[in-house]
């Protein structure tokens, strides 16, 4: 989101180019193992003999002593994985975790260094292993079915996209992009390739997620005028003494790390710095999104789809401490103005605060008495969302991911339990995922609903870092006379090698 020629002043947004529909050329590649196996060889190994005996793969043998069954290849799919470590330790096992998937190849940039990337590598150790997904789909597309992307942020769509373009379904970590253009992008994508997509907000397959829309059809979300949205301060760049208002300095790349060069993706390459990989890259607008794009996904995620919000008219920075242009506020309060959606359906006042004094106030008139005629109220936890009606008779609150919501006071919700009762999904978030790529459901976080969330999330990074207040016009999609806000909603034009991949879709 910045504008110069230097890396510190690199525009930190993408742009699209031409239109083509041309996949780029591969650049030949240095393989750190096994030589890929075709989906033929694959499933000779895995076939029944004439004597009944079943010859498996090693990380076949893996998977089904991690109490996953084998499955002949009809009712299996296989899995390329981009992102090994880091959240892809526990992505990639929720994704196989009923055995009607498994992964045929690996992708990372760093076998060796990656965060906790060890326990995918036990699990399935002679799974073939890729340095760069480019390489990966070309030298395996046809054995691949499915594609996870669990890498930084700014990486998310140009994997996605790729993977897509060759007919691959796609379940693609949070948020789903770095920018609000390539949100829209990955939407048109879904319905261009019809290919089953989900994102990684584990809440939307859930217990508590089917309670609230369980409570929307019962009305008792009706007229919810203001939403308070929080997080307790969590992230490195939260801390006030690991602070920094510059980009860091260069520092030799580690002998583990591949290529550098593929880790930047479409942005500028960057001198390599420790801070960037292998964690530390979501606290900069140039690589992550912040607080509010990282956990944001998991705590506005049910208001957001299930009262229908749609994409706000305001967003106002309210407090941002410690504000500069390379990493995301120590502190960070916005409101957002989403507008009325008819009937029971006012305008919402949803109000963001991640870090310092973050938590809300809550009524006392909305906690339960006590025999000793006090007021006991609920812990409201290091993250939630507290929704406010219009006539004031209670209000409700939950935590995050899939948690179940509580209506208070407490008798209240007690008087509505019908409606409130948690009922149990049929699948994990991931499982739903694998499901729906073999035809047996749908998934319910699919790109037509995180997108639009995703969106939300980049609007609201883009005002903190203008840090000005901002006007949306939701049907053009466009902010209202500021110039830079509109250019940063899709940034300046990716390097050359990864331009293609905006205009795909």
């Amino acid at each position: 989101m910045l504008t110069s020629k230097t890396h510190h002043d690199t525009d930190l947004r993408r742009a699209t180019g031409s239109k083509t529909q041309l996949i780029a050329p591969l650049k030949k590649q240095k393989m750190k193992t096994t030589t890929p196996c075709s989906r033929r060889n694959f499933i000779k190994k895995s076939a029944a003999s004439a004597l009944g005996f079943t010859f498996l793969p090693a990380y076949l043998t893996a998977a089904r002593a991690a109490n996953n069954p084998t499955l002949p290849p009809s009712r299996r799919i296989n899995l390329g994985c981009i992102g090994v470590g880091g959240r892809a330790a526990g992505a990639i096992p929720s994704l196989t975790s009923d055995g009607h998937a498994v992964p045929v190849a690996f992708c990372d940039v760093d076998f060796e260094g990656s965060r906790k990337i060890e326990g995918n590598l036990k699990t399935w150790p002679d799974v073939p292993r890729f340095q760069d997904f480019r390489v990966m789909l070309d030298k395996m597309g046809q054995d691949i079915d499915a594609v996870s992307v669990v890498i930084p942020d700014h990486t998310h769509f140009v994997a996605a996209i790729h993977a897509m373009s060759l007919g691959k379904h796609v379940y693609v970590e949070k948020p789903l992009t770095h920018t609000f253009a390539e949100a829209e992008m990955l939407m048109r994508a879904e319905k261009k390739f019809k290919v089953v997509t989900q994102m990684g907000n584990q809440g939307h397959t859930s217990s508590g997620a089917a309670q609230f829309k369980q409570m929307v059809a019962a009305g008792l979300t009706a007229d919810v005028y203001k939403i308070d949205a929080w997080k307790e301060p969590s992230l490195w760049f939260m801390q006030p003494k690991k602070r920094i208002s510059a980009f860091p300095p260069e520092e030799k790349l580690p002998e583990t790390f591949s290529d550098w060069n593929v880790w930047c993706g479409p942005q500028p390459v960057a001198p390599f710095n420790s801070l960037y990989h292998p964690f530390g890259w979501r606290a900069f607008h140039q690589y992550g999104c912040g607080m509010f794009g990282d956990w944001g996904c998991h705590i506005i995620d049910f208001v957001h789809h299930y009262l229908n919000l749609g994409l706000p008219t305001a967003i106002s920075p309210v407090r941002l401490d410690d504000y500069n242009k390379v990493i995301f506020p120590l502190t960070s309060h916005i409101r957002f103005q989403f507008p009325e959606r008819g009937p029971g359906s006012p305008a919402v006042e949803l109000m963001w605060k991640a870090g310092a004094d973050c938590h809300p106030a809550f009524d006392e008139k909305f906690g339960d008495l006590q025999e000793d005629k006090s007021i006991k109220l609920p812990a409201l936890g290091e993250a939630g969302t507290l929704l406010h009606r219009k006539q004031g008779d209670y209000v409700i609150m939950r935590g995050h991911h899939g948690e179940a919501s509580r209506i208070h006071p407490r008798k209240v919700m007690l008087e509505k339990w019908d409606a409130v009762k948690a009922p149990k999904p049929e699948y994990t978030h991931g499982t739903s995922f694998i499901q729906a790529c073999m035809g047996k459901t749908t998934t319910t976080s699919p790109f037509s609903v995180s997108g639009e969330l995703t969106q939300v999330l980049n609007l609201g990074m883009i005002a903190e870092y203008l840090n000005v207040e901002l006007q949306f016009d939701p049907k053009t999609k466009r902010f209202v006379g500021n110039d830079e806000a509109n250019f940063l909603l899709a940034g300046a034009k990716p390097r050359t090698e990864w331009a293609h991949y905006y205009t795909l879709a």
